[in-house]
């Protein structure tokens, strides 16, 4: 590398051309496809995923590797730097000149994943799909199951938008510098309709995340400032569960049902 990762921003380069080849593999990208890269660094995966797609827009929050990648691709016609921040970015607005969705391909700042997904889903519209290398251990609740350990509320959260697969795992020494921890390489499909909406979706994170908040508990002392005993009742009987359940035993289409009681 010819430049100094900043800490600050979370750097950390993807630089295995093994690697880099099978994540763009694994995105199947034709070339018919629009391509929004987040966090495009001195351009390694950039030029992959142009090798494939119609079109990449590059999205790069640091100014010295904008200049870089600029330099770089200077004549490549399908390669459109953008020098930002993509949690400031209304991709609505950005793209909605665009006929066909965006994949969007990452490799993102494991401290602002989250943020980074939700500011993804709010703009569902615009996507078809989401291709992200997060820590390990990050990707293991986004994927997780009802049940699992790494169950909780971002799992929930993640499959009520999308749905998730963990493809393959990315050793630490993969990147410069090497992190701490291993990596692995995750698809969201975007789902085209949802179950709620308005205050009944609201209701329903509410429950979410009140119920793993302290997941230990039975989900009838986790929620008893939330819902009603009553209603609880009703939900138990409804749908045969019991009554001394813990919240992840429960699956998302349970808490939908929950949430409209």
């Amino acid at each position: 590398m010819h430049f100094k990762p900043k800490k600050s921003l979370g750097q950390n380069f993807l630089v295995d051309k093994n690697i880099l080849n099978k994540i763009v593999n694994a995105c199947d990208i034709c070339s018919r496809d629009i391509v929004l890269e987040i966090g495009s660094g001195g351009g390694e995966l950039t030029e992959f995923l142009a090798k494939k797609a119609k079109m990449v827009y590059a999205v790069e929050i640091d100014n010295f590797l904008c200049e870089v990648i600029r330099e770089r691709f200077a004549q490549s016609k399908n390669i459109k730097v953008i020098c930002a921040d993509i949690l400031k970015m209304d991709l609505s607005k950005k793209f909605k000149f665009l006929r066909r969705k965006m994949v969007v391909v990452g490799n993102i700042p494991y401290y602002i994943s989250t943020p980074i997904i939700e500011h993804l889903f709010s703009s569902r519209g615009r996507i078809k799909t989401v291709f992200l290398t997060l820590q390990k251990e990050f990707a293991e609740r986004v994927v997780a199951a009802c049940g699992s350990k790494a169950y909780g509320a971002l799992s929930c959260f993640i499959r009520y938008y999308s749905h998730p697969q963990l493809l393959f795992r990315i050793p630490a020494g993969c990147f410069f510098p090497v992190p701490k921890v291993d990596s692995a390489f995750v698809r969201l499909d975007m789902k085209k309709s949802f179950r709620l909406s308005g205050e009944r979706e609201k209701m329903l994170f509410t429950i979410i995340r009140t119920s793993f908040n302290q997941r230990r508990k039975t989900l009838r002392n986790s929620l008893k400032d939330v819902i009603s005993a009553d209603k609880l009742f009703l939900f138990f009987e409804k749908y045969r569960i019991r009554k001394d359940i813990r919240p992840d035993a429960l699956s998302l289409q349970d808490f939908v049902n929950l949430s409209l009681m």
